[in-house]
């Protein structure tokens, strides 16, 4: 079978989160639909959102509870409403914070949970409320628990059991019910009943939802990219309920976290805390655990872009309990052999390879030998002190360029931070001449680079300064808050990308 040709092609990446809404934050609404609608108008092809697992401490959609669940804050209100589940007056009594560019997740937290539960004592599902429920809408929630419930009872069970302990970590716990006693499990499953189902609606009500805005995006010729984090939270119903995966002792604690070593950006390294895997028991499983998760990431987006793809061929290994990433090291990961598993019992599935910063070549050849395209961020390519893989000239075809990610400053906000070495050293090869639309300046570049597919970040399109930031690496407060205001999605923003994209062949 000949090869396919490659189609060059373009995205935005846009969280959900931020999305305009009335509710605080951006949902599965009709603002998420208009979105699609400002996608195709613009030529584009892709549209790449952040993980979409209900957030914990630090709201940061890379610590999960889930790695199946979804985030109940997405579930839209209007949509409720126009199902009959709530009514204005159930919402109007609650406030979601007053700022519509940034998300008050206090405020969100204090008031969502409360109208989602009115919701669902109005779908007749719950056992509170005597109300009599449409019949269809209760036989496709029976169907969606039973199809899930191999991940579903447990992340329900753990998030009633997290509401019982005023949200403490499940290592504080008492014994039986942290190491998962099958008695004491059953007792409180019957216990906190009614609870358990209230968790288990919200993840119907969010599939719901997401399936429709998914087949939405897919029918007006867009793709979703999501986003699959390598690690899951120690703090989850992953490690609860399955602690065999891990490199966990005999108190279902860990051995060992994941961070990232000291380097020229941190003295003491990144200690993201993460519990490692214990990859010789995934091997003996075939990679079971994986497959069922990347299975699950297909049935949510159309390509996945798994971060930190380096853990992969080597992890970093920090002693449980530093207060550091200092004293860690290096060990290795499965390579190779858990792609090939995924491809013999998943098929060729496409997938980005965040290879981001400091690449062994071990690391490298993994990558090419997968065949995944790697990432190329923009920002990156101008440290006048030595050539750069970023720099365009230096790109492959296979791979993925963007102007910056999450993790980056805004390229606007770049360029007016970084050294002055770097920025005249981007002003010459970028042939800058005025400051005016800077951002745009970079965007023709990722564009027109021989790239396969360029993703932009919409604060890009919009060349906003680093108050659209969305996250500062290893830092608390003021991460993944930012908001796109509601009138910014014009015919002529719309117009300028869709030219931009044709011009460099990607519309």
């Amino acid at each position: 079978m000949p090869k396919k040709k490659q189609v060059r092609r373009a995205g935005i990446l846009m969280p959900i989160s931020s999305l305009p809404s009335n509710y605080g934050i951006g949902t599965f609404g009709k603002a998420a639909e208009d979105f699609v609608d400002f996608l195709k108008k613009a030529g584009q092809s892709y549209w790449q959102i952040l993980p979409l697992g209900p957030t914990s401490y630090g709201d940061s959609p890379y610590q999960s509870f889930s790695t199946y669940a979804g985030n109940p804050y997405f579930i839209d209100l209007d949509i409720l409403i126009d199902e009959g589940l709530l009514t204005k007056e159930d919402i109007e009594s609650y406030s979601f914070g007053k700022n519509n560019e940034y998300v008050d997740y206090e405020k969100i937290y204090n008031s969502r949970f409360k109208v989602l539960e009115k919701a669902y004592v109005n779908s007749g599902i719950s056992q509170k409320g005597n109300v009599s429920g449409d019949a269809s809408y209760i036989r496709e929630y029976a169907s969606f628990i039973k199809e899930n419930a191999w991940w579903l009872d447990d992340y329900a069970l753990f998030m009633a059991l997290k509401n019982a302990h005023d949200g403490q970590s499940y290592s504080k716990w008492p014994d039986a019910e942290r190491l998962r006693d099958s008695k004491t499990l059953e007792d409180l499953s019957d216990k906190y009943d009614d609870e358990i189902g209230f968790y288990k609606w919200q993840q119907f009500e969010f599939d719901r939802q997401w399936r429709k805005l998914k087949a939405y995006a897919n029918k007006n010729g867009i793709e979703i990219i999501g986003d699959i984090p390598i690690y899951v939270a120690f703090d989850s119903a992953d490690t609860w309920a399955n602690p065999d995966l891990f490199q966990f002792d005999e108190n279902n604690l860990p051995v060992a976290v994941a961070g990232c070593p000291p380097d020229a950006f941190s003295a003491t390294g990144q200690l993201w805390g993460n519990p490692l895997y214990r990859w010789e028991y995934h091997k003996k499983t075939g990679y079971e655990w994986w497959m069922k998760r990347i299975k699950h990431c297909y049935k949510l987006y159309d390509v996945v872009r798994i971060d930190h793809f380096r853990g992969f061929d080597e992890y970093y290994s920090i002693p449980y309990g530093d207060p550091t990433a200092e004293f860690g090291h290096w060990e290795k990961g499965p390579g190779y052999d858990l792609f090939k598993a995924m491809k013999e019992k998943l098929g060729d599935l496409r997938v980005i390879a965040e290879d981001l910063g400091f690449l062994t070549p071990s690391v490298i050849k993994l990558v090419k030998r997968t065949g995944f395209p790697g990432m190329k961020i923009l920002q990156f390519a101008f440290d006048s002190r030595e050539e750069s893989d970023y720099l365009p000239h230096n790109y492959p075809k296979n791979c993925i360029v963007y102007t910056g990610t999450h993790d980056n400053e805004t390229t606007r906000g770049w360029y007016e931070s970084c050294p002055v070495a770097d920025r005249k050293f981007a002003r010459k090869y970028l042939d800058i001449h005025t400051t005016k639309d800077i951002a745009w300046q970079f965007i023709r570049s990722a564009l027109s680079s021989v790239a396969d597919t360029a993703v932009i970040p919409m604060q890009d399109y919009l060349n906003l300064g680093d108050e659209a930031r969305i996250n500062t690496p290893s830092t608390l407060g003021n991460n993944w808050q930012w908001r796109m205001k509601s009138d910014a999605l014009t015919d002529e923003l719309a117009a300028r990308i869709k030219d931009m994209s044709a011009l460099y062949g990607r519309k």
